[in-house]
């Protein structure tokens, strides 16, 4: 499983990292996390492992989703190749509440 981060945490080093939503396109309409970058769950992985966000290789990742899965899945995926990332405990759900 991956590190986790919380709301309270993430929102007080939101400019430390580079957040990536990994939500489907039709569950952005409630809301995202300002300045995320979208890139749902299955593009993220593909990404990583086809060497094309090399760019973010430097960069502390958050992923998150909904809840909170996806969002771990992602993360764990993105560590396994080679990148510095974490998850939003909870996902966005944890955010609209803090």
């Amino acid at each position: 499983m991956a590190d986790t981060i919380t709301a309270k945490e993430l929102m007080s080093q939101k400019n430390d990292f580079v957040i990536i939503d990994v939500r489907e396109l039709d569950e952005i309409d409630g809301g995202k996390i300002e300045a995320s970058v979208h890139m749902p769950l299955g593009l993220s992985i593909r990404n990583a492992k086809k060497k094309q966000i090399e760019d973010l290789r430097d960069k502390k990742i958050c992923t998150y989703c909904g809840t909170g899965y996806r969002g771990n899945i992602a993360a764990d995926e993105l560590v396994k190749e080679g990148f510095n990332a974490i998850t939003l405990e909870g996902g966005y759900l944890s955010w609209t509440q803090s």
